[in-house]
């Protein structure tokens, strides 16, 4: 006769949370209900927005408007052929974004961009040239509009006449870009982390 494993059943292990809420140690936790959620509550809305420059991914525009809404980017601007909502296929990488972030679109993209720096926004393009600034060394002026371009021709030269900084994300390996939305979700956090960082130093002094 084969023989049958018993094996007791073992209740999950507990956490607390530090709120006063215990879950399961494998149970998906929402971060807003995490002790980490505490250092982001006071920052507000990211003083940075987002402008699109002939974007031509209807998939690549959702996942940025997925990504400016988990990091809570102040606005996402679609200039030329970049597609708008509501579309069927944006809709499938925002997962419902679309309906959080604020967005504008315009055809007056170098109109857009005179506005926003006459407003006190650096205008920042994410660019591969010679004057780029490393990403991780580069010291951001808040409020920031960053620029991302086509996925093949890059930003428009009359919109990188505007362009305060250039900024360039580390590649180690054989390929020598990313693709726009991948590079989008690293800068915008690498953002969120430099202004949670300048926040931080100006509450202690």
């Amino acid at each position: 006769m084969e023989k049958i494993l018993f094996i007791p059943f073992q209740p999950p292990t507990l956490t607390n949370t530090g709120e006063g809420q215990e879950v399961a140690e494998n149970e998906r936790l929402p971060f807003a209900a995490t002790a980490a959620a505490r250092a982001y509550s006071a920052l507000g809305r990211l003083p940075v927005s987002i402008l699109l420059d002939n974007v031509r991914s209807l998939y690549n525009v959702g996942a940025f408007f997925r990504t400016a809404d988990a990091a809570g980017v102040e606005k996402l601007y679609l200039g030329g052929i970049t597609g708008k909502p509501p579309h069927k296929s944006l809709t499938k990488t925002a997962l419902g974004a679309e309906e959080s972030v604020p967005w504008e679109h315009t055809w007056q993209t170098l109109d857009l961009a005179r506005r926003l720096r006459e407003r006190g926004f650096e205008l920042a393009a994410v660019e591969t040239n010679l004057h780029a600034v490393d990403l991780f060394d580069w010291s951001p002026s808040f409020p920031v509009c960053v620029v991302f371009g086509h996925e093949t021709d890059g930003i428009q030269p009359g919109l990188l006449a505007l362009c305060d900084t250039f900024v360039r994300i580390p590649m180690l390996g054989r390929k020598h870009s990313l693709n726009v939305a991948t590079a989008g979700g690293v800068v915008i956090y690498e953002l969120l982390r430099k202004f949670r960082r300048l926040h931080e130093s100006k509450s202690e002094n």
